[in-house]
């Protein structure tokens, strides 16, 4: 059984060799891959993991040219790993690698998905306030229950990186796209430590941001494969309450005898809700055509080393 640990990397220069080091010595003479991925460093940690590849043939270095963000980071380690769990941490030192065991001991209990969960969490009252709701909003509208969807140390099977597409920030919705694809997702309480070196990545922006991903996470999930099923049902709730106005004025003209002179508002409300139908009708067909088009075209990978 190979374990593959990728850890995205942005400016963490001063933790690298202590966390290389924390994560060898207790591996437990496991096999064992570990892929940092570099997203656009500028303070010399691709130089850092470049010398500890050229050490251990079992490091890789995976360099962006520019920072795209944890997701891309994310996305490259799981195109890239060969084992069979893959663990995902934070390059920051506050994710603890004697944790590892752990999670691989849980994942063996028979989930696809284990997360960590940092109930004693070294973090100021301004990152843990807002993490509690952006978790219990989480926890409500994609019904995984779990309490830290944001924890960076997490463990999975092969099988569910391998379906996963992330992009954006979905990065921290990766347990409720798991378990929306009927994965099998757990948690465990692990230690979390408070930041030596560097500083926080985290902003007020993200907190808000997050809240869009996942409006982004609960449509797409539903919907990515057949778009014209969310289009479709709008135009067709349109296409019949359009046709059946008209048809009611048709009534009101024919049997009735009034003059469609009275009922024109009408009239053109049932025709314009007839074109939004069909419209939407056509933005679901459009939707159907690209929804399985690339998301990112562009190359992201500056460099990868592996000796």
């Amino acid at each position: 059984m190979k374990i593959s640990i990728i850890i995205p990397v942005f400016n963490e220069r001063d933790s690298i060799n202590q966390l290389y080091a924390e994560i060898v010595s207790g591996i437990n003479a496991r096999d064992y891959e570990i892929i940092f991925i570099d997203d656009g460093s500028t303070d010399g940690s691709a130089e850092a993991i470049e010398d500890l590849a050229k050490s251990n043939e079992k490091v890789t270095l995976i360099q962006f040219y520019r920072n795209y963000g944890k997701s891309a980071a994310l996305s490259e380690g799981f195109k890239h790993c060969e084992g069979d769990y893959i663990v995902t941490m934070d390059a920051d030192l506050q994710d603890d690698p004697a944790e590892i065991d752990n999670l691989i001991l849980k994942i063996q209990e028979g989930f696809d998905v284990v997360s960590g969960w940092k109930k004693n969490r070294k973090d100021p009252l301004s990152k843990r306030l807002p993490s509690k709701l952006f978790n219990f909003i989480t926890r409500i509208f994609t019904k995984v229950k779990i309490h830290d969807f944001n924890c960076g140390l997490k463990i999975y099977k092969k099988s569910v990186i391998k379906t996963l597409d992330i992009y954006g920030g979905r990065h921290r919705y990766i347990p409720a796209l798991a378990g929306q694809k009927k994965f099998k997702v757990s948690e465990i309480i692990v230690n979390h430590r408070a930041r030596i070196h560097g500083v926080t990545k985290y902003g007020g922006r993200r907190f808000f941001h997050g809240f869009f991903d996942l409006i982004s996470v609960l449509f797409l999930s539903k919907y990515i494969q057949s778009p014209l099923y969310f289009f479709g049902q709008i135009g067709l709730f349109a296409f019949l309450l359009g046709f059946g106005i008209e048809g009611y004025v048709l009534y009101l003209k024919y049997i009735i005898g009034e003059p469609f002179a009275m009922h024109i508002a009408l009239l053109i409300f049932g025709v314009l809700l007839i074109v939004i139908g069909i419209q939407f009708f056509s933005l679901g067909l459009i939707g159907e055509m690209i929804s399985n088009s690339n998301q990112d075209k562009e190359t992201r990978i500056k460099k990868i080393y592996k000796a």
